[in-house]
């Protein structure tokens, strides 16, 4: 990886943090300004991670946004501020695991795996022998915490003390569609491993003082990893890869249409009282509607012999840059 790439990345990422934060700046206490180092840390550690995955500089770069700024670490934010500090860390852990199975030291991959893990255990072993209480073990997500992954916005309205947001935006949700398909064909289940040993420690309730939350870092950073794998996969899709595209807007249309009806339903409320939360579901509905626009461009594409992956890539991009946008910023209101 070239250091012009990392700088840019680091730029980028900085510059996102900063436009969050600003408004908040006057309020902050010395300590919340972790959540501005917290965001660029998180997101620069899974630009790295990725990077052993996806080499186009682009599908790094959204792979780590959707990371470091998405539901779940701008979520954090009701926490102490060193909560989000674990889960920045935890990509850059993830790293000696990454890049030795490139080396003759392939063997290493796995013990080094579990650093992460050791990383999160230690974190509250200390956390209790100094009294910081960083997450409480008693916090841990809840089969309500679900609606976040189809509407994260909605589920930001209705109260962070309340709801546990996990997943990601809706247009690089094809992106993640489209890298699980690949790795899944690919049989690279190392991933896929962690992936599901982070979301099982993730969904039970808190064993040796460790809040299940934090569990919740490991699946979502995999599947950061995956999304901008997918996205890559999205621009350099063939003629013969386009069933798979099709598929991947397919998905898109389909959530679309089901936030539009869930929009319909709080329409209906007695009283107009459900009309801020049909308000959202349908700015989450547009948010579908684009990704499927997006990707229905790519599959004709595809379809057509045109590579032009950079046009692709300017198509998903840009309307995935919309959504993080105007998401995070929306979140980042709702918390602060």
């Amino acid at each position: 990886m070239s250091l012009l790439r990392f700088a840019a990345a680091v730029v980028i990422y900085t510059g996102f943090a900063t436009y969050l934060y600003q408004p908040y700046f006057r309020n902050f206490h010395p300590p919340q300004y972790l959540f501005v180092a917290n965001a660029c840390l998180a997101s620069l550690g899974c630009f790295v991670l990725s990077r052993r995955w996806t080499s186009g500089f682009w599908a790094s770069l959204f792979g780590g946004a959707v990371y470091g700024f998405g539901p779940f670490a701008l979520g954090l934010a009701k926490f102490h501020p060193t909560a989000g500090s674990l889960a920045a860390a935890i990509p850059w852990l993830f790293c000696p695991a990454a890049f030795c199975t490139r080396s003759k030291r392939r063997w290493a991959g796995w013990p080094l795996s579990v650093l992460p893990f050791l990383a999160v255990a230690l974190f509250f072993q200390v956390s209790v022998h100094y009294r910081l209480f960083a997450v409480s073990t008693q916090a841990r997500l809840h089969l309500g915490d679900l609606a976040s992954l189809l509407a994260p916005t909605v589920m930001a309205e209705r109260g962070l003390t309340k709801i546990n947001l996990i997943g990601f935006y809706h247009v690089p949700v094809a992106g993640l569609v489209m890298g699980l398909s690949m790795f899944l064909v690919a049989r690279r289940f190392g991933i896929m491993a962690i992936l599901v040993i982070g979301a099982v420690l993730a969904s039970f309730k808190s064993f040796l003082d460790i809040s299940p939350i934090m569990w919740a870092a490991i699946p979502v950073l995999c599947c950061s990893i995956l999304l901008g794998a997918g996205i890559q996969g999205l621009a350099s899709a063939g003629p013969t890869d386009r069933k798979w595209v099709l598929a991947v807007a397919a998905v898109m249309g389909a959530l679309s249409i089901v936030t539009l009806l869930l929009a319909t339903k709080y329409f209906g409320v007695f009283a107009g009282l459900g009309k801020e939360y049909a308000r959202l579901f349908v700015s989450t509905a547009k948010m579908y509607l684009l990704g499927t626009v997006a990707v229905t461009i790519l599959f004709f594409m595809a379809k057509a012999k045109l590579q032009l992956s950079w046009l692709r890539l300017m198509i998903l991009c840009s309307a995935m840059a919309v959504d993080i946008f105007f998401s995070a910023r929306f979140i980042v209101d709702e918390i602060f």
